[in-house]
C-alpha cells in the first residue's frame, strides 16, 4: 500500500488530468463555433437533422461525425476546410446549405440576366414592329368617278371624304 500522502498526490495528478482533458472536450462541444458548425452539417443516417440536433437513438454516424468535427476544430481547420472534408466523405448532403462554389455563383446569375436579355429583345421587337405607312397613289380624277361620287352622296345624304 501507498502512504497517505502519495495516495493524495496521485489522486490529485488522476483528478487535474481528468479536468484537464475533460473540459478541453466540453469547451469544444460546448464553444459557439462548434454549436454554429454543428447546425450548418447534416446527419447523414437518414433522420433529416442537423448534426447538432441528432436524436436518433442508436445513430452509426453522429457521434463519429461529432468526433471528427471537435477534432477540426481543435485542429484549428476553418469553417470552409471542415464543409469541404465534410462534402468529400459523406457527398454534398452532409451540408445543411451548398456552399458557395464558383458554380453556384453561375446558376444565381444567369436566370436573371437571361430574363432580362429577354425582356429586352421583346421591348426591342415591339418597338420595330410598327405598322409602317405605305403611301397610297393619288385618286384619279375621272369624270366618271366623280359623277359616281356625286350620286352617292345624294342617296345617302353623306360625306365621301
Amino acid at each position: 500500500m501507498l502512504p497517505k500522502h502519495l495516495r493524495s498526490a496521485l489522486y490529485l495528478v488522476v483528478v487535474a488530468a481528468v479536468v484537464a482533458f475533460g473540459a478541453h472536450a466540453s469547451d469544444t462541444s460546448n464553444s459557439p463555433r462548434y454549436q454554429k458548425l454543428s447546425h450548418a452539417i447534416m446527419c447523414p443516417c437518414g433522420c433529416n437533422q442537423l448534426l447538432g440536433e441528432c436524436n436518433h437513438v442508436g445513430c452509426p454516424d453522429s457521434d463519429k461525425m461529432r468526433g471528427q468535427l471537435a477534432a477540426s476544430i481543435d485542429h484549428g481547420d476553418d469553417d470552409t476546410t471542415i464543409f469541404r472534408a465534410f462534402q468529400d466523405e459523406y457527398g454534398p448532403t452532409a451540408l445543411a446549405a451548398p456552399m458557395f462554389t464558383s458554380l453556384n455563383r453561375f446558376s444565381w446569375w444567369v436566370p436573371p440576366i437571361v430574363l432580362l436579355l429577354g425582356i429586352g429583345g421583346v421591348f426591342f421587337i415591339v418597338r420595330r414592329w410598327r405598322p409602317r405607312t405605305v403611301a397610297m397613289p393619288a385618286p384619279a380624277s375621272d369624270p366618271n368617278t366623280l359623277v359616281l361620287e356625286q350620286r352617292i352622296r345624294r342617296e345617302t345624304g353623306g360625306d365621301l371624304s
